[in-house]
């Protein structure tokens, strides 16, 4: 990921925010036949406070991608979308694409089927939610034996990141002024992106105003 100084995203806070807020991701190996890849959902590990994330392939996945003894690439993206040169007002310009996104690399440790259970368990109540018709993974009709034979055909993982690369790129090169027409730009059709514009409010609230 190229990383431009005034766009790289170093706060491991931050970092931590976009893998919660962002937990579908892809990760990336180099397989027997080359270069492969995987969508999983991850979460970070309620035992640290650094960037270990935890999650779970389905067999033959772990095969395909060497879980355990290859390097994986964890590729998380948030928000992200077009800016159009309109915005910044009567000056040459050319479209271009905020993002916020970060990759995480490292060889992942295998969990046992106890810790497999676990974060598994977590998965699902974290996504299912808390309400009264909520599916846990042991509510009923699923039973413990239901769900052993589902840890089978899975393989979870922990990855403490030894490489992390991390990047938000929200216009924060251009002025106070232009970032709030982008905000608005992205808050009406045909360029709606409510997601995108929240973060780059955020972003813009929290950087000096001259």
């Amino acid at each position: 990921m190229r990383q431009n100084p005034s766009f790289a995203m170093t706060d491991v806070g931050e970092i931590r925010r976009l893998i919660d807020r962002h937990p579908w991701v892809t990760l990336v190996s180099s397989g027997a036949d080359g270069l492969v890849a995987s969508h999983y959902a991850v979460l970070l590990d309620d035992d640290r406070d650094d960037l270990t994330i935890v999650g779970h392939v389905g067999k033959p996945d772990d095969v395909i991608l060497g879980l355990g003894e290859n390097e994986l690439l964890v590729v998380v993206q948030g928000p992200h979308g077009y800016v159009s040169p309109r915005w910044y007002g009567d000056v040459a310009a050319v479209p271009t694409w905020n993002f916020v996104s970060a990759h995480l690399s490292g060889i992942p440790e295998l969990l046992s089927p106890d810790e497999n259970l676990r974060i598994l368990d977590r998965l699902v109540a974290r996504f299912e939610g808390d309400g009264d018709d909520a599916r846990g993974l042991y509510r009923a009709p699923n039973d413990a034996g239901f769900v052993e034979r589902l840890e089978r055909g899975t393989v979870g993982f922990r990855l403490t990141p030894t490489r992390v690369a991390a990047k938000r790129k929200l216009s924060q090169n251009r002025s106070a002024e232009v970032m709030d027409t982008i905000i608005d730009g992205l808050g009406r059709a045909p360029y709606a992106n409510p997601e995108l514009a929240a973060e780059m409010r955020r972003a813009a609230d929290a950087r000096p105003r001259a």
